[in-house]
């Protein structure tokens, strides 16, 4: 805001600069007498008049009866200021061109700058007010996962610890490794896909220690993902209600991951097998899972994206589909190695 006052100052002085240089051509040229007291005493009311009407209008908070009294106080003062540079010539005729054309003109000229002004920073101000408050609906969002993530992954840890399993330390690695990603890294806008991708990586093989036998889960990631953005945090709640909403015995590759990229778009798709218990309830997944995907995407990719949810009674699928992403080559300073089609596999107990 403070720039653009400062712009519309620069404005200010351009115009002023530019019109005296007019003036003082104009009247200068014709060989007019005592023009340079002409020309300042011109100026002067100008000035006056201008930034007088200006200030009362950016400061006025009266009535308008005590404005219409200050206005016309402006008006019938405008003239005086020719006096200082040109009382030894001043004549009446001056005098009533001043009032009756160089005063209103300038009053109407000082209204249109005031207003110009007043529209440009309202316009600026709502769209910074927009853009906060978008800002804080989507902070508020991310701040969300944190809670349901944790909640859900340290009981997890709770029962290897309880039953002293020997992949208690790895389980804790593994979320040191998704904390410092969800707290520090995913403060930024946007993160590499290939770093998303990897802490969905980081979620499953966590998720694996849960697991002894079948293998359940199968991600497949395909297509250029070290040079492509995306907003962090969009595909964990989707992974998440897979989880959450499958039946407790699973057969290998139940759950189904795939990641396609394919130019500047990308396609997510998550499917499972629906839990009896969720068979005829499943149309929107408990918590805050897709009612949270759905508000961050629709505040930032909005017309970029479609989100397609399909409840067959035996399987669930999400297919999220986002165009436009950024093609930006990754600038990191954390190596990200190749990103290639995986497949990664647990197992229930």
């Amino acid at each position: 805001m403070d720039r653009v006052k400062k712009i519309f100052r620069l404005i200010h002085l351009s115009v002023w600069v530019l019109f005296t240089s007019l003036v003082c051509l104009q009247l200068g040229g014709d060989g007019t007498a005592h023009w340079r007291s002409t020309a300042v005493g011109f100026l002067a009311i100008c000035l006056y008049v201008f930034y007088s009407h200006f200030y009362l209008l950016t400061h006025h908070t009266g009535t308008r009866r005590s404005y219409l009294l200050r206005l016309a106080g402006i008006w019938l003062t405008g003239p005086l200021p020719f006096l200082l540079f040109n009382h030894q010539h001043l004549d009446a005729g001056n005098h009533a061109m001043h009032l009756l054309t160089t005063v209103p003109i300038f009053i109407f000229l000082s209204w249109l700058a005031r207003i110009t002004e007043t529209l440009v920073l309202n316009t600026i101000k709502k769209e910074q007010l927009e853009k906060q408050a978008v800002e804080a609906e989507l902070h508020y969002l991310k701040s969300q996962i944190n809670p349901h993530f944790l909640f859900n992954t340290l009981n997890n840890i709770h029962t290897l610890v309880y039953k002293q399993a020997p992949a208690a330390p790895e389980a804790v690695m593994h979320l040191a490794s998704l904390m410092r990603y969800m707290i520090y890294e995913s403060n930024a806008a946007t993160v590499p896909l290939a770093r998303e991708m990897d802490y969905l990586r980081d979620y499953v093989s966590l998720q694996q220690l849960r697991y002894k036998n079948s293998p359940v889960v199968d991600l497949q990631v395909a297509g250029e993902t070290e040079s492509h953005y995306i907003a962090p945090l969009l595909f964990i709640h989707l992974l998440e209600n897979a989880y959450k909403h499958s039946p407790a015995r699973l057969e290998p590759g139940d759950l189904q991951v795939r990641v396609d990229v394919q130019a500047d778009t990308l396609a997510f798709r998550v499917q499972n097998p629906v839990g009896r218990s969720f068979a005829h309830a499943l149309e929107e997944p408990g918590g805050i899972g897709l009612p949270n995907v759905r508000k961050r995407l629709s505040l930032l990719y909005p017309d970029q994206h479609t989100l397609t949810i399909q409840n067959t009674g035996d399987t669930f699928t999400v297919l999220l589909t986002i165009h436009g992403l950024d093609g930006h080559v990754c600038t990191s300073q954390t190596e990200l190695g190749p990103l290639k089609a995986v497949g990664i596999t647990v197992s229930h107990d």
